[in-house]
This record gives C-alpha cells, structure tokens and sequence, in this order.
C-alpha cells in the first residue's frame, strides 16, 4: 500500500476498493483502519481546510463537526507502528493452480475450488502435495455497495443439501465466457456460472445468489447492516436487494464519489465591506433609482463602483432587513468570483491559492467571438477534492449542483463518519463566459426548442429504463456548454502542452450567467507549467479549431443521426455524441460522458438551425 499516491487513494483504491497483490487480493479498509489508532489527531494527519465545501458537507452529513484529513503516509521504518492503511484479505475462496483435463480433446479444465480454513499455510493440500492457490474472481455484492463471497455450496447443491465435498472450476475453451465457467461438486452435482447473472423477473422468484445481508468487509468483522426487507413499503423504504454476480477486477466494481471545490476568495465578503464603509449614505437606498443617486457621491462611487449594481442593491437590502448571510452553492460562488467586474482576482502571491486576471476582448473578427463576455485567465488555482463514498454496477455521478441517481446506493466509508479523505490539487486554467441574453435568444429559437424536446424524450426514456431513480434534466443551455467544454478539451490538448485526460471542466449554468472553466490541477508538478493561460491568449483560433472538430465526426452519418430515444441503442442521454467526436476521459468530465450533443454547438450533416455558433459569413 506504500506504493499507492494519495490521490489514487482518493480517486481509485479509497474504502471499499480491491486490489491485486502478487499473491493476493485485499481490500481498502475504512476510515477508522486509516493510521495507528484511527483518530486523525492522535495519528496527525494533515488537516485540509476548505471552508465552503466543509460547510456543504457537514450538512449533506448532518455532522457539524465534520472535517477533511489528507491520506497518512506510511512511515517505511520497520521498528516503528504502522501508520498507513489497513487492508483486509479478500476473497476468502481461492482457485488452487491443480489442473486435471479432461473431455473430448481434453477441452475442460478443472481447478479445485477451496476456502481459505482448508489452506496450509496458504497452499493447497492434495495427494501430499502443496499447490499455490490465487483468489476467485467472482464475488457477489448489491446495489447498496454491500459485498461478500459467494457460498458455492450452496450455489451449487441449495440449501438443504448439506453436501460438503470438494468443489472444482471446471473452465471450457479459453474464451473466459460465464457459460464456459461451471462450478462441480465432487458429488456429480455442477451449475454454470451464467445462472448467477439471471435476475427474478416474477414475483416470489428468489435470485440465484440469494438476498444480500448487507456484508461491508472493508469495515471489519460483524460491520454488516440491514438490506432491505421483505415488509417494507417500496414508496417508504427500500426492499430486500438481490445479490449480483460481480467480478472484482471488472471496471463495474468500484465507483469513488468525488466532491470537489476550488478555493477562491469570498467576493461578497469584500461587497459588505465595500457597503459597510459607504452606509451611511447607502442606508436610505431602497431601489435602483436610489443606488444611482447615491452613486454620484465620490465616497460612495470610490466604495462600490466595482461590483454591479444589482449586487450592491441585493447587500443593501440585506442589511437593512436584517436577514443573515445566505450561504451560496459552491458553483455560484465559483461562478460570481469569476464574473467579478475587477481586471484581477486573488494575490498573485507563491503560497496564494488563488489569482486569475481578466483578459480584454479585442472587437474579434469572427463575429462568433462576440459571444462571448469575459475572458478570465487562472494563473493559479487550488481545489479540493474529497471523497464521500463510493457505489458498484453504475457510478453515482454527483457534481457540485446537479445529481444522477441510477439506482444504487452510495456505501458509507466508515461504521459512524467524522472525517473525510481529501487531496490537495494546484494549477491553472482558463474561464469563458458567455453573454446572458446571446444565450437567452438562442434558446427561444423553434430549433432549438424541438432539438430539447428531443433530448428530453431520451431523458424520459432513461428514466423508464431505470425505475425509481432520482434524477433532473440539466437544461438545453448545460448540454451545449457541456458539448462545446468537451471540444475545447480535445482542441487545447494538442497544443496547451497537457494530455487530455490531465484537463478538468467546470460547466456553469445559472442565474449569475453562464460559463466554463477548464483548469488542471494534480498534487504532482503537472499543473505548473502555465499552457492553458497560453491558450487564453490565442483563443479564438482554439476556439475555430473546436468548433471545426464538432461539425464532422468520423462517425458521420450515423452519429449526427442518432435519435437519444432510440431503444435499440440505449444511448438515452446523448444526442449526436460518439468516441469519434465528444466523448472525453471520464476522469475530465463532469457527467462521466453523458449529456452532450454538439448538433447543439455547430451544424451537423444531419441537423442544422439548432446551434449556437453558426457559421461565419
């Protein structure tokens, strides 16, 4: 586990997780297996501070006292405690490396299959002679992050077979195919492997592998909890959960939730000082007509002519009523912040976390330039990641403002949660802001109405495919911006000097304006090297070559063409969006690839009249 860097521990391998060793499997342990004694202030952790995303997670928690701790770091010295991360062993069935073949041309191979108790000092015993074993790769786990080891007796013989002969995989072929894999008792009794993937479709059928009983080994022993019930009202609660095949190194059996917020400073906090020292002439303000007079004051005009008017006149009102703070969405404040009438932003300071610095706008040539309000770049950044849970069979895309349910449950990272993982991650980036009423227009347009009216025929059709979720369509602007965030992704990548995968979005859609930041950002020196401030300053050539990558796709026809509705394809939640032109490292976007359809950016071979830029005339 020495070997592993925080941010994986994060990203990848936190609570929950398995990984391969050379000779064995593991799995991460919980929070309170973390350090010497679990307690993040007795062990010493590093504490992260991040005030806005505390705030939001101590009430998602309902734990005011929540806080962040960077991952320990193991000490490496032999003569002293322990102070990294505890893993588990797990599976507890092994597969022994004994073949016997045997069938017509000796196509069939069998292993025995053992359980951990019947190991001599981890081998297998057969005839008197000692075979390594390795551990099965087929587990069982529910929708609620829950996980065990399949009881192959029982799957095997049922459960009033009280049979205890030795079991052998018997593999077919060298395909690896669920239906080539049978799991043979000595007894003459065999079931394959493709049984445990056949769900109950009729009532009271029971599920091949049983019901979970809410099994959590990465907390320790006797940490199981309630999974469901049978008397439970489906509209109250949640019902028994079946238990399904997983593979443990599959792609499907881990999926982190990552939180994320980028330290900015507190632009209102500067707007209630600003009203502050100007209150005794702001006092009397009740309106618009009223700010104006009072702005021709030189007191008053020297205090708050930098922020907008509607924001001076809101903290007046605020003040004056009486009414607390509101606090904000992490992304509005981020979103207000870069929207910020001031030439720059932060100090630009070594150990500062954040300055960014406006960039003018010269009267572009390419009038496709003009919608555009605001160039910002970052030239130093700070965010905070953390993770609060993790799911298996479908990740649980939950961003700063919006939320994907798909059925699953996130698993908790310990028995009762106090702290959090969190990562440090430095760097730079480039915002984009779009001007308010170009995209106001554009969404009133006839083709732009019936183009979300069919994005929102997949999202309805997703919804059925996926009964009981909890879920929102984004709105026709986010799937834009979303789709033109991917495209400049893939255009800055071949020259900002950054893979593509290194580089993050940001989509901002709300009151405040619209936006997109993409920045990167790693514990590592990556995130130095200043080439996305670069492309801030020849951004209208990135810009065409973005949008010139959006208008064919290799994949043309049949992407432009792709109906989001369309059963046979199950793509419910992308328009024309495929590999050959949208589709991005799931680890850059904010929706794992979902939501996008450039037929909303530019032209396509198919659709025309919907998009936002046209083209040049």
């Amino acid at each position: 586990m020495n070997q592993i860097r925080r941010s994986q521990i994060i990203s990848t391998f936190g609570p929950g997780s398995m990984i391969d060793l050379p000779d064995d499997s593991i799995m991460v342990g919980g929070l309170e297996l973390w350090g010497p004694t679990g307690d993040p202030d007795r062990d010493g952790f590093q504490q992260i501070f991040e005030d806005r995303l505390i705030a939001m997670l101590r009430q998602g928690f309902k734990n005011p006292t929540l806080r962040l701790f960077s991952p320990p770091v193991d000490s490496r010295e032999p003569q002293k405690v322990p102070s990294g991360i505890a893993a588990w062993k797990f599976p507890e069935w092994f597969v022994a490396q004994h073949e016997e073949k045997w069938g017509d041309g000796a196509s069939i191979r069998s292993r025995p299959l053992v359980h951990a108790r019947s190991l001599v000092r981890g081998r297998h015993v057969r005839d008197k002679n000692k075979f390594s074993v390795v551990p099965i790769r087929f587990v069982q786990a529910c929708v609620n992050g829950h996980i065990s080891d399949i009881d192959w007796y029982v799957y095997v013989h049922g459960k009033a077979n009280p049979c205890k002969r030795p079991l052998w995989l018997d593999e077919r072929g060298t395909s690896g195919d669920l239906a080539d894999v049978i799991v043979r008792c000595e007894c003459k009794l065999s079931r394959s492997l493709v049984e445990a993937t056949k769900l109950p479709k009729a009532p009271g059928e029971k599920p091949p592998l049983g019901y979970c009983k809410g099994a959590r080994p990465w907390l320790g022993p006797n940490a199981a909890e309630r999974c469901g019930s049978d008397d439970i009202n489906p509209e109250q609660g949640q019902p028994r959960q079946p238990n399904k095949l997983l593979v443990r190194s599959a792609s499907n059996a881990y999926f982190t939730q990552l939180v994320s917020a980028i330290s900015i400073p507190d632009g209102d906090e500067k707007l209630r000082k600003a009203v502050e020292e100007a209150w005794e002439f702001l006092e009397i303000v009740e309106d618009e007509d009223d700010l104006a007079r009072e702005m021709k004051r030189a007191r008053v005009k020297a205090a708050v002519s930098t922020f907008p008017p509607k924001r001076v006149l809101g903290e007046i009102l605020r003040r004056s009523s009486g009414a607390p703070v509101k606090a904000k969405g992490i992304k509005q404040a981020e979103l207000e912040t870069l929207l910020a009438s001031e030439e720059s932003i932060g100090e630009d300071a070594p150990e500062g976390d954040f300055y960014a610095k406006a960039l003018p706008l010269p009267t572009p040539p390419d009038p496709r330039m003009s919608k555009l309000a605001r160039v910002v770049l970052v030239h130093r950044l700070r965010e905070v990641v953390t993770q609060i849970g993790f799911t298996r069979f479908e990740p649980v895309t939950r961003d700063v403002d919006y939320s994907l349910e798909l059925g699953v449950r996130s698993a908790s990272l310990a028995r009762d949660v106090t702290w959090l993982p969190a990562v440090e991650n430095r760097g730079e980036g480039i915002f984009l802001a779009f001007r308010h009423d170009a995209i106001e227009s554009w969404l009133k347009e006839d083709p732009v109405k019936r183009r979300k009216a069919a994005l929102e025929a997949g999202f309805a059709a997703w919804e059925k495919a996926h009964p009981g979720t909890k879920a929102r369509f984004p709105g026709v602007a986010y799937v834009m911006l979303h789709s033109l965030s991917h495209l400049l992704i893939t255009a800055v990548s071949l020259e900002c000097g950054y893979a593509a995968s290194s580089i993050r979005e940001r989509v901002y859609v709300g009151e405040a304006g619209y936006g997109i930041l993409l920045y990167t950002g790693t514990p590592d020196a990556e995130g130095t090297l200043g080439g996305l401030v670069q492309v801030g300053r020849k951004l209208e050539g990135h810009l065409e070559n973005a949008l010139e990558l959006g208008a064919l796709c290799s994949n043309d026809p049949v992407c432009a063409q792709h109906a989001p509705q369309n059963p046979r394809e199950e793509r419910f939640l992308q328009g024309a969006a495929c590999h050959g032109c949208l589709l991005i490292s799931e680890s850059s976007c904010e929706w794992r690839n979902e939501f996008l359809d450039r037929a909303l950016v530019v032209p396509t071979v198919e659709a025309a009249g919907a998009e936002f830029f046209t083209e040049p005339r």
